[in-house]
């Protein structure tokens, strides 16, 4: 059995604070019996809806799985936990930014607006990269709704099975250059990230950055990782 929080609970303060300072949050999330389990459904087929070669899209190298519906239950639970804390933050977003974008309380609720809308394929997903893979600078959009949050998780465990593959997030800021941070995830870590743009709190008023998001070169060995996307496909 796979057990998802096995850290303890999301602290949705800290959680809040670092997006609000940072742009973005490291948080644990499961342990490493948990991520060998999830990493090695990479390889049964049945648990996927579509698998993308990343090269021939000129996405970068490297493959990914899209998990079909019943999602397995770990990434049903991570997926529910983890949109609780961050609908507040997307709906404080919303209202500093001025848009009209309000996000319900539970990720039942909002996947049904999603379903509404005719975004019914899910989107969570498992993704392996070997020696020289690497994943371009990109958003995950996949339709007319998006929620501003998404998380990566690391289940291989780095320096032991891969080298290099270190997550990159790139803001590109107005009339200034662009920032960009690496962070080097353990075993059981998720980043949690916006999805496309961040709202910042400047001295001259709250004003939007755009955000993207890719994986540098695996040196040696396999990668594997969980993205948790909150709003489904069209």
């Amino acid at each position: 059995m796979v057990n998802a929080m096995t850290h303890g609970s999301i602290d949705s303060g800290l959680l809040a604070t670092s997006i609000a300072d940072q742009g973005w949050a490291r948080l644990p999330l499961l342990d490493p019996v948990s991520c060998s389990v999830l990493a090695a459904l990479y390889d049964e087929q049945w648990h996927f809806r579509s698998t993308v070669v990343m090269q021939r899209h000129n996405f970068g190298r490297g493959e990914y799985r899209y998990f079909a519906y019943p999602l397995p239950a770990v990434v049903r639970k991570l997926r529910s936990d983890l949109y609780a804390p961050l609908a507040r933050i997307a709906n404080e977003w919303a209202s500093i930014g001025g848009t009209a974008a309000t996000f319900p309380d539970s990720h039942t609720a909002y996947l049904a607006t999603c379903h509404a809308a005719g975004q019914t394929r899910p989107t969570p997903l498992l993704l392996r990269y070997g020696p020289g893979d690497y994943n371009c600078l990109h958003q995950d959009l996949y339709g007319a709704l998006a929620f501003p949050f998404q998380a990566t998780i690391m289940l291989s465990n780095p320096d032991r099975d891969f080298t290099g593959g270190e997550f990159v997030l790139v803001e590109q800021r107005p009339r200034a250059q662009s920032r960009a941070e690496v962070i080097r995830l353990r075993q059981g870590e998720a980043v949690i990230f916006p999805v496309n743009r961040r709202i910042v709190r400047g001295a001259r008023g709250a004003y939007r950055t755009v955000m993207r998001h890719g994986v540098s070169r695996v040196s040696d060995g396999t990668r594997h990782t969980l993205g948790i996307i909150f709003h489904d496909a069209a």
